[in-house]
């Protein structure tokens, strides 16, 4: 009961802060104007789309519905990752699926362009996240034991990799586009448009309607693999499918708002401070807790050197960096 009212507040201060987000920016804009202009783009009201109407409509909504969604999404990731490797820091830079898709993005942005339109990055980026978490469970495949440890590892190796390969491209591409893969890979939404809504939207559904699927197995995991298999579930089996449909999820997310760090690792420990440890509660609130973190970030983001646009992903490092040594002193204090 508890659990289902805070969740019931959580997600009103969420829906405030998306009107915030809209409202708000290098320009701001006045409630009845967002409603007339959300209107006019739904097609529910009638005369013409004026300037103010279309960023209104074609730029700031989509932005400010993006980064909820990408949070809940990163969440919901983190918890998923942390669980299955029993490791407290895990996120998706541990196991190479942003260095991927960030790799994946570089690429066509120092060496081809926009062959292909506004599909090109996210399409290129969603590809390299697929590459990396395929020679991570590739890797793992190949060895006897399917331990977290080795998980970890496998996914540490693969991040460095395509981390040098980033690199290599910023280097030997043209040197003009620098600004844009240094943006990018500092993580914003500013290519948020409704195109790619259906890609973020089935990324969030993926990932959250299989971790509450899979709610009592990775309940189960908490306790160890022993105690898992005691239980009948096939723990090997488990963490592959479990890091796969993760991967997708990252690569859909990464591919639309670039490398957006510490999200997947601070909100599982926010959530559980909320929730406790069992899913069926933590993943709904892992999700609430990631929208409503990366939104504020963003908005951050905008406001803090406006008009200059500064990359959340500073803004997500910065809290992130804090909560991390937070946590280190918290931890050490116990002992």
């Amino acid at each position: 009961m508890r659990s289902g009212f805070s969740l019931v507040i959580g997600a009103a201060s969420l829906v405030a802060l998306i009107m915030v987000s809209v409202l708000f920016g290098t320009t701001e804009i006045s409630i009845p104007d967002a409603v007339r202009a959300i209107l006019r783009g739904l097609g529910l009201s009638t005369g013409e789309m004026t300037t103010t109407d279309r960023i209104i409509f074609d730029l700031r909504l989509p932005r400010a519905l993006f980064a909820p969604l990408i949070g809940a999404g990163l969440g919901v990731v983190g918890v998923v990752l942390q669980t299955t490797t029993r490791n407290d820091l895990a996120d998706p830079f541990l196991f190479g699926l942003s260095s991927g898709a960030a790799a994946g993005a570089v690429a066509v942005i120092s060496l081809t362009g926009d062959v292909l339109g506004f599909w090109t990055l996210p399409l290129a980026a969603f590809c390299g996240g697929l590459l990396a978490s395929t020679i991570v469970l590739g890797l793992v495949q190949t060895m006897r034991s399917n331990t977290p440890e080795k998980l970890i590892l496998a996914g540490l190796a693969v991040s460095f990799l395509f981390s040098a390969l980033t690199n290599y491209l910023i280097f030997a591409g043209d040197s003009r586009a620098a600004h844009s893969v240094i943006f990018w890979m500092l993580g914003g939404l500013g290519l948020a448009r409704w195109e790619a809504f259906p890609l973020v939207f089935c990324g969030l559904g993926l990932i959250f309607g299989y971790s509450m699927f899979k709610a009592r197995p990775l309940d189960a995991l908490l306790s160890g693999d022993q105690t898992a298999q005691s239980l009948g579930i096939s723990v090997k089996a488990l963490r592959f499918k479990l890091f796969f449909v993760a991967a997708l999820a990252t690569s859909a997310f990464v591919s639309v708002a670039g490398v957006i760090g510490f999200i997947g690792l601070m909100v599982p420990h926010l959530a559980r401070g909320l929730a406790g440890p069992l899913h069926r509660a933590l993943i709904p609130t892992a999700a609430l807790v990631g929208a409503f973190l990366l939104t504020l970030s963003d908005i951050i983001a905008r406001l803090l050197l406006a008009p200059q646009e500064l990359p959340v992903g500073i803004v997500t490092t910065s809290l992130g960096a804090l909560f991390v040594c937070v946590l280190l002193l918290k931890t050490g204090g116990r002992k």
